[in-house]
């Protein structure tokens, strides 16, 4: 056993030691004698990224408000402190207690992005626990996986014990306690829990209750419950009132700087609009508003709590929110005077204003960003973007009258349909946005005009109209990329560009099945970890992975899916419906739109979840 001594030697010797020695600042200590379960909240990076997760706090708060669970955070060592790790065998601990999360109930991991899969499998072994649920003995850890990714939980299935569908405020909660009270009266043991677990609570997947046959072809003929009570498909879990729903007035405060050191407030979920290659627009449905009263509350709360200058409201399209006026203007009655600035990220085009201009003081950019997402109408139409050409240089107009020297553009290569001219229009697009500038009188334009185009590459998610859509291979993307590249000849656009060939292997991951497994196994046996970084992550190791398990990554990317085909997702009920999907990817070929929810309500099935929606009809 590594000595308090020689754990003090290690930190030294690591960068950042601040991310791994806890005691900071609300952090949540209970005593073990007065609790009847242990929660490890899971998050599979590194200590920065996971403490500026919005999902997390919201458990953490949530479960450490019941008196009978311990709730304490655990994330993933950087590459130098695993190193040390694995060197003198200290095992993975807990922040709050420093205890080996191997001793806990229930492991709870945040799968928020495909290629943060082999740091979860990294840190199961950092744990000492088996990686494959049927391994797994009676005393050891529940292995819960929960987030966007679970959405498409198979390529992990084997690896977890059961998988929250949905929001978790609620349904953790349930889970707890059906732990606790199988504990209790003496029924527990792991077979026992997952069966009840999948059978009585709406929201949970457990994949080994199901068995999957497949067609000579290679594709999924069908999901199979083995018993009777196990449901045919997962319904996703929802909260419907957030008013209601708990919120942190605390924060825990790091030691070290983290990606956002600020106050983060949920204004609503959901999304009225319909982009037809947006996951999150359709899993996070129905629209489910907080009132501007409970908003400013919960802000004044946690700027007395923790001293933030910086107020971030958040949600996937803020300017969507119906009393976003509202709300700001209670907000200014007390930021102003006690210097807290407003940020409003996720702006849309089309209801950017200049009254909402002079409302946000960002204090970390001196820029703003607007996604376009193609370079032509017709592009945007198929995509179901709805903005305009008109509503971007609009937008950026009154950026810089507003002082904003610095745009920021989202665009997608490899979009269904797409062809050169269509990437051309990128290039274009920024130009003109550099007209726009030019065009102001000199006293209105601020100085250190910046124009940066971000470019990311087409990945067709489950849950979306694109969902049976091939994606172009990394050769077709990566000559995109260099067409692009050879487009924008002036000097004041900076062109980023996503890495093609991690998108790649993101879609391979997001359109997986359990076949998949050995080779993600064999990816962290041959050293895969933190895949998410740019350091971490190495397309040949990958490559080598799919190779040695026998699967042909292209099978999942470029073949694309039949329309009758059965999809690995299939076993989940997110709220829409394959026809409205389908109806959607019909329209997308006819580059016909569909208008928002707030005018007008497409049927796309969310409205059954229930839920406090103005939208759902």
């Amino acid at each position: 056993m590594t000595s308090i001594k020689d754990l003090s030697s290690i930190l030294k010797s690591v960068q950042k030691p601040g991310r791994y020695i806890g005691g900071e600042m609300h952090s949540i200590v209970k005593d073990k004698e007065n609790i009847s379960l242990r929660f490890a909240l899971c998050f599979p990076d590194v200590y920065e990224i996971g403490m500026s997760n919005l999902g997390s706090r919201l458990l953490y708060h949530t479960l450490n408000q019941d008196p009978a669970i311990w709730c304490e955070r655990v994330y993933a060592p950087a590459e130098d402190m695993k190193a040390q790790m694995e060197k003198h065998g200290i095992p993975l601990t807990a922040i709050e207690s420093g205890e080996d999360v191997k001793a806990f109930d229930i492991l709870g991991f945040s799968l928020h992005y495909e290629l943060c899969y082999t740091t979860v499998l990294s840190m199961l072994k950092l744990a000492g626990i088996p990686l494959l649920s049927k391994d797994r003995k009676e005393d050891e850890p529940i292995i819960l996986g929960g987030g966007p990714c679970a959405y498409n939980s198979e390529p992990m299935a084997d690896f977890f014990d059961l998988m929250n569908i949905g929001e978790g405020e609620e349904l953790l909660s349930d889970i707890c306690h059906l732990y606790m009270q199988m504990k209790a009266d003496g029924t527990y043991s792991r077979s026992a829990f997952l069966r009840r677990a999948a059978a009585e609570i709406e929201g949970v997947y457990v994949p080994s209750l199901y068995d999957v046959t497949y067609n000579e072809d290679g594709t999924i003929a069908a999901y199979t419950p083995k018993f009777p009570d196990v449901p045919k498909k997962v319904k996703k879990r929802i909260v419907k009132d957030l008013d209601k729903a708990p919120y942190p007035d605390k924060l825990v405060m790091p030691y070290i700087e983290t990606v956002h050191d600020r106050i983060t407030l949920e204004i609503y979920r959901g999304c009225i609009r319909g982009c037809r290659f947006c996951q999150a627009g359709m899993i996070y449905r129905p629209i489910r508003e907080k009132s501007p009263q409970t908003l400013c509350k919960a802000a004044k709360c946690l700027f007395e709590n923790t001293g933030y200058d910086e107020i971030s409201l958040i949600s996937l399209s803020t300017s969507d929110y119906s009393r976003l006026r509202e709300l700001t203007d209670l907000l200014l009655e007390w930021t102003d005077d006690a210097h807290v600035s407003l940020s409003l990220p996720s702006l849309r085009l089309d209801s950017f204003s200049e009254e909402l201009m002079q409302k946000i003081s960002s204090v970390r950019t001196g820029g703003l960003t607007f996604a376009p997402e193609a370079g032509t109408q017709r592009l945007r139409d198929v995509i179901n973007k709805n903005v305009t050409e008109e509503d971007l240089l609009r937008s950026v107009r009154i950026a810089f009258r507003g002082g904003k020297s610095s745009v920021k553009l989202y665009f997608m290569n490899g979009l269904p349909t797409e062809t050169y001219e269509d990437i051309e229009g990128i290039a274009k697009t920024a130009k003109r946005v550099i007209d726009t500038y030019y065009e102001l009188p000199r006293e209105e334009r601020p100085s250190g005009l910046g124009v940066t185009v971000s470019v990311a590459c087409f990945v067709p998610k489950p849950f979306t109209a694109f969902q049976w859509e091939k994606q172009d291979s990394f050769e077709s993307l990566i000559k995109k990329q260099s067409y692009l590249r050879g487009c924008i000849t002036d000097r004041r656009i900076k062109y980023n560009y996503h890495e093609a060939k991690v998108s790649f292997i993101e879609a391979v991951l997001t359109r997986g099945d359990r076949r998949l497994a050995p080779a993600i196994a064999a990816a962290v046996e041959a050293g895969a970890y933190l895949d998410a970084w740019e350091e971490g992550f190495s397309f040949d190791r990958w490559m080598r992975a799919f190779a040695s398990a026998g699967v042909d990554p292209a099978y999942y990317t470029t073949r694309g899916f039949g329309l009758d085909e059965v999809l690995p997702w299939d076993v989940i009920d997110c709220g829409i419906t394959k026809q409205f999907l389908k109806r959607e990817r019909e329209k997308a070929y006819k580059g016909e739109t569909t208008p928002a929810c707030s005018e007008h309500c497409s049927g796309c099935g969310a409205s059954a979840l229930g839920g406090k929606t103005r939208w759902c009809k």
